[in-house]
């Protein structure tokens, strides 16, 4: 089954008021009559407005890198899905590596994350990866198993057509180290096949998942070939106009 190719950039803690918007109008100069791949930026919650009014009349879509998963209330420093989506966000992405290695997210408030986002009408990229010891220890299938089952928990089918699943080992976020196009492919039709016996082979086949770990322009082309890779979540490369539509271009 052809599934249509989803190309986001997540900019993490980097970027500044004037330097969001001038990268984003110069995605849109580019990129953004791009139809044939699906293309959204993420950068922090702070420049979130400036983003979505620099790509509002592209087809680059705006996402935010987390959320929490109450819709108000007492909750200092979080934000909401309506929040998110009243300053024009289409996506969220939910369980990333350092959010649950450095900030301390379990599976289980990843889950009422996802579900809330959902409820909330945002798409989802849900992350999942094995830290360096795991895969070196062959637990890459225990791990990114747990770590779907846990975090699908509760969410039917219908409501699975809203998520796109983002494979990333945690070895090779931000280090320079990439998998290999069949270390990728592996890893992402294990994913495919686990949510074949979760959902059915249907959905499974229509569901994306993406590749995120030190994707380039160098290396996009030969990834986001492999069958089962359906897109990038892409960190450092995702900062710049060159490296971003490098790697949107490789497919093209």
């Amino acid at each position: 089954m052809s599934r249509k190719l989803f190309i986001a950039g997540n900019w993490k803690m980097n970027s500044s008021a004037v330097a969001s918007v001038e990268v984003a109008r110069g995605m849109a100069s580019e990129l953004g009559s791009v139809e044939a791949v699906d293309l959204a930026i993420c950068p922090p919650f702070v420049y979130i407005p400036g983003v979505a009014e620099a790509l509002k009349d592209s087809n680059i879509g705006v996402g935010a890198q987390n959320m929490y998963f109450e819709d108000n209330g007492a909750f200092t420093g979080e934000i909401s899905a309506r929040m998110l989506k009243d300053i024009g966000c289409r996506y969220v992405i939910l369980g990333h590596s350092e959010r649950r290695h450095v900030i301390g997210e379990t599976d289980e408030l990843i889950n009422a994350k996802i579900i809330k986002a959902l409820a909330g009408g945002l798409e989802v990229m849900f992350c999942v990866g094995e830290l360096l010891d795991q895969r070196k220890s062959d637990r890459t299938t225990e791990v990114v198993t747990t770590q779907i089952t846990a975090g699908l928990k509760n969410i039917g089918p219908e409501a699975l057509l809203g998520i796109t699943i983002a494979y990333e080992p945690v070895w090779a976020i931000g280090t320079g180290e990439t998998a290999t196009p069949d270390q990728a492919q592996e890893t992402h039709a294990m994913i495919r096949a686990l949510i074949g016996q979760l959902y059915g082979t249907e959905l499974a086949e229509s569901i994306r998942i993406q590749y995120g770990g030190s994707v380039k322009p160098g290396n996009a082309a030969e990834l986001l070939g492999c069958p089962d890779v359906d897109g990038a979540l892409v960190g450092g490369a995702s900062m710049t106009v060159e490296d971003f539509s490098g790697i949107v271009n490789s497919v093209l």
